[in-house]
């Protein structure tokens, strides 16, 4: 079972989402399987990444996609998530050293310093002219106990780029890749969801102080529990005192956007002298989707289609492998 849920603290300017992703989680490890598990440690933060996503994407409803990234100086080079309006996802991390069981996220990516985290929000109805928005931050973000965490920076990254507090417990292994993600509303709303006549500088003083309640609650979330747990013992055992409403669940899903079409737009874009090159020293042109792991192959005759005017879909046929 996956799914994501969200809900509302009635008359308190607090929000929240919670997600668990079982079948979409898995289906990413075993399609990554046939190129070679990943280390527990690039497992674990990866998964830690997926559920992050799609908390976020939910969160901002982005028409578009968002896509998590992390990379820096580490033995983990890079690990991307990338999450659809619908919560079609799809992630896949790339390893360049040795990785250790017990290996953190300063010594998976950012061991010398150099490690960033990077949001994009790639709009689905893009301009020719208009650039995706993307927003970096340091990945040297520790939490509360002096530890760097992939939690610690995103609640940095929102507090600094949306103004706007947030609290994430993320966990993830082999079978499940859950998060909670407990946000304040802007205090423009809180007026509206009290229906009190406090002045600015009191809903101000209330709202950091609801805040920090319901957060501290959700930081008593322990991982194995966030793993183990369906979402109506979860939000009942942390906020059986608070007033919640909770919405009906969405559903997240693996999919993957590569396509034969694109792979053939990359290819075009290399240009005719670098394909000959390769078709050279082998017989087919093959590039792998490190998302799903779906193999496309292009033989001389889909390569000539290529450079031909007038044919947007090169003959040909894509397998696994």
């Amino acid at each position: 079972m996956s799914e994501l849920n969200k809900f509302l603290f009635e008359n308190l300017p607090v929000r929240g989402l919670l997600v668990r992703l079982e079948t979409p989680w898995q289906d990413i490890l075993s399609r990554r399987a046939q190129m070679g598990a990943y280390p527990v440690a690039v497992r674990n933060l990866l998964g830690e990444m997926t559920a992050a996503a799609a908390l976020l994407q939910a969160n901002i409803q982005f028409n578009g996609a968002l896509v998590l990234q992390i990379q820096g100086d580490g033995p983990l080079k890079l690990a991307v998530v990338e999450v659809q309006p619908d919560l079609a996802l799809r992630a896949t991390a790339k390893i360049v050293g040795a990785v250790h069981e017990e290996d953190d996220l300063t010594q998976l990516v950012n061991r010398h310093g150099h490690g960033r985290c990077a949001i994009t929000l790639d709009p689905r109805d893009r301009q020719p002219d208009q650039v995706p928005y993307q927003g970096v931050v340091s990945l040297a973000t520790e939490d509360e106990q002096g530890v760097a965490s992939l939690s610690a920076v995103l609640e940095h990254y929102m507090r600094q780029s949306e103004q706007l507090e947030t609290r994430l417990v993320l966990a993830a292994n082999e079978h499940v890749a859950a998060g909670l993600l407990i946000q304040r509303l802007p205090i423009e709303g809180s007026a509206n969801l009290s229906g009190s006549a406090q002045s600015d500088q009191d809903r101000a003083a209330q709202a950091d102080e609801d805040f920090n309640r319901i957060a501290m609650l959700a930081s008593t979330l322990k991982p194995l529990e966030l793993l183990s747990l369906d979402a109506p013992t979860i939000l009942h055992r942390l906020f059986w005192e608070e007033d919640l409403r909770v919405f009906e669940p969405l559903t997240p899903r693996f999919a993957c956007t590569c396509s034969r079409q694109r792979v053939a737009a990359m290819l075009r874009q290399l240009g005719r002298e670098e394909i000959d090159s390769i078709l050279e020293e082998r017989e087919n042109v093959e590039v792998g989707c490190e998302f799903c792991g779906q193999q496309h192959h292009f033989d001389r005759i889909d390569a000539q289609a290529l450079f031909t005017p007038g044919i947007d879909h090169p003959p040909g046929t894509t397998r696994m492998q």
